[in-house]
């Protein structure tokens, strides 16, 4: 028993517990979080990886470098995955034609099958978010008043509640969300554009980036009625032009009648 109880009491056992611990957390760590491993590689050919490294290196490697790694204000493209270059290809925001406070929204300068090729070359580099499955982004699957509320809670308030858009810090604006893309607003909550913070699936979960995909369905089908949205905010905007435009025929008559006695 002297013998056991001196081995326990040895100097590395306390080293050896801390690395056993360790281990058992990273495996139980690895086992309960979701995979972010990009399904576009194991898809994508060889050639259009090879091709997406040509269109990278042509249009994207002045400022991310030719390792993508980053540069200067340009972020490292590393582990941001197939979806982060989809939605910022897919939507003109990229290649970046001006340096500015936010990349806007511009035309398209690459095609499908090019934007296809370099999403692939890049999520190639590293393990990252993917494009989302036709399925994912179907708005008549979701929920519009579940999506609504998600919206509201995490949205609203840097797009407003009617998600016509919203200003931000420093000239950084967030984008109104009409007529966008179901696929490029899931890939927006999945990667966190410029401002945008990152909806992960334990925050946002699959089912609910769904939901409010078809809340945003709705908005965009919303009528306006009078022929003027107003922002679509509803009583504020409605009642301060009522307001200004009462007031402006109040004083208009004021003038007229004392002109007329005078």
């Amino acid at each position: 028993m002297s013998a056991l109880a001196a081995r326990r009491r040895h100097p590395l056992a306390t080293a050896l517990i801390v690395v056993l611990g360790l281990l058992v957390t990273g495996v139980a760590y690895a086992a309960v979080m979701p995979s972010t491993a990009d399904a576009s590689t194991s898809t994508a050919s060889a050639d259009d990886i090879e091709e997406g490294r040509k269109l990278f290196l042509a249009n994207c490697s002045t400022c991310h470098g030719i390792d993508a790694e980053g540069r200067n204000e340009a972020p490292s493209l590393i582990g941001v995955g197939a979806a982060s270059v989809d939605f910022q290809v897919g939507t003109g925001r990229m290649p970046l034609a001006m340096s500015g406070p936010q990349a806007p929204e511009a035309p398209v300068r690459l095609s499908d099958e090019q934007t296809s090729q370099l999403s692939a070359y890049v999520a190639s580099l590293g393990a990252g978010p993917a494009i989302p499955s036709e399925e994912a982004i179907d708005p008549a699957q979701g929920d519009v008043s579940k999506g609504a509320m998600v919206f509201r809670t995490n949205c609203a308030m840097c797009h407003n509640a009617a998600g016509s858009r919203g200003a931000l810090t420093r000239g950084k604006f967030a984008p109104p969300l009409t007529d966008v893309e179901p696929k490029y607003i899931y890939e927006a909550m999945v990667t966190g554009p410029q401002s945008m913070p990152v909806f992960p699936d334990q925050t946002i979960t699959p089912d609910q980036k769904r939901d409010v995909i078809a809340f945003l369905s709705t908005i965009n089908e919303a009528p306006d009625p009078g022929g003027m949205s107003l922002g679509r905010l509803g009583p504020v905007t409605e009642g301060l032009v009522a307001w200004v435009l009462g007031l402006t025929v109040l004083i208009g008559f004021a003038v007229w009648l004392g002109a007329k006695s005078s």
